[in-house]
């Protein structure tokens, strides 16, 4: 048996399993106090996985850490939203605290292999994964296993820089398609000194933006409006507005919430093409929490997104599909890469 370990901005799991996809045979979940920073979850670790270990007699241990892993130095590089992982030797840690060998990676990776191998994408040869969150991560998996590329880290896709002009780092992908970028554009907008009608024009002839242009050329709702309604479900106080939140005014058919949910989608449909044309996977498989605010607001549009950017040739030979297997998908990603290494 392994021990499978998520590390993550906002959760911590540790799960036990054989690593080959079956039920876990325990699973212990926390969530994480950012205040506490890297030595926090550490403590956490120590203090829950000495047990785990013992009672199922794990002989391996799997990470996957939400954050850039030096693969080859097993150090974690950095996380953007917990203090105290840069440039961290955690598999030693683990080794000398835990006493058992560590295997660790990241987490978009973890997942992605995991969904190649028993979820989305099981039976096809080559599965790109994305997950779209607090950020916003790629994997790229070929045969049941991880392509990290020469340096070890490959299949950021999060990281890609949408058009000429995004020339400063912080201009990704990342920073308009994942939960944190939708809700700081929601914000953005909702502390603007002066709001401006929406501008229907801004809305292309795609198919699955057709109706919504529409309705806005025949709607006298004013952006103030729906920045109105959304200050009013976040008590009036814009740092408190969420992604959730966005969607949901965005289902019930804010126009505001709704255009901010196309750019999202747009940017991430564009990036997503770019991805098709170089690699030619045969199924993109989407997980995290921003799709799971449905086929009408995230998948449809995203698709057709993909479909209008897609170099034309690729066209119907790749599927885009949610994750199948939901908050546990990086603790069985954690397990496969422990458990491959019974078998190099």
């Amino acid at each position: 048996m392994y021990l499978g370990i998520e590390i993550g901005g906002t959760k911590l799991q540790l799960g036990v399993g054989g690593g080959d996809g079956s039920p876990l045979a325990e699973l212990a979940s926390f969530q994480v106090d950012p205040a506490a920073g890297a030595e926090g979850i550490r403590e956490v670790i120590q203090r829950t996985a000495p047990a785990l270990i013992q009672r199922h007699g794990v002989t391996r241990i799997g990470v996957g850490f939400g954050g850039p892993v030096d693969a080859a130095g097993q150090r974690t590089i950095k996380s953007h939203q917990i203090a105290g992982w840069d440039d961290y030797p955690l598999a030693e840690w683990c080794r000398r605290r835990l006493g058992l060998e560590t295997i660790v990676g990241n987490d978009a990776d973890v997942a992605g292999l995991a969904e190649a191998l028993f979820g989305a994408g099981r039976g096809r040869r080559v599965v790109f994964y994305i997950t779209v969150g607090s950020g916003v991560g790629g994997a790229l998996v070929i045969d049941g296993k991880l392509h990290r590329g020469g340096s070890g880290i490959a299949g950021e896709i999060g990281h890609l820089r949408p058009g000429l002009h995004a020339e400063r780092p912080e201009q990704t992908v990342e920073s308009v398609a994942s939960g944190w970028g939708i809700a700081a554009a929601a914000q953005a907008r909702l502390i603007e000194p002066e709001l401006r009608t929406v501008d229907p024009r801004k809305f292309r002839r795609a198919a699955s933006g057709e109706a919504l242009r529409q309705r806005l050329l025949q709607s006298q709702e004013t952006e103030s409006e729906c920045a109105a309604e959304l200050l009013q479900r976040c008590q009036g106080q814009p740092d408190r507005l969420t992604c959730k939140t966005v969607a949901e005014a965005a289902a019930e058919g804010n126009l505001l919430a709704q255009e901010i949910f196309r750019r999202a989608t747009q940017t991430l449909g564009w990036a997503i093409a770019q991805m098709i044309a170089l690699i030619g996977p045969q199924v993109i498989v989407i997980g995290g929490g921003v799709p799971q605010s449905g086929e009408e607001l995230f998948f449809a549009p995203l698709r057709a997104e993909v479909n209008r950017y897609v170099f034309p040739p690729l066209l119907g030979t790749f599927e885009i599909v949610p994750a199948a297997l939901k908050q546990e998908v990086v603790v069985h990603g954690a397990l496969a890469l422990a458990r491959s290494h019974d078998q190099t």
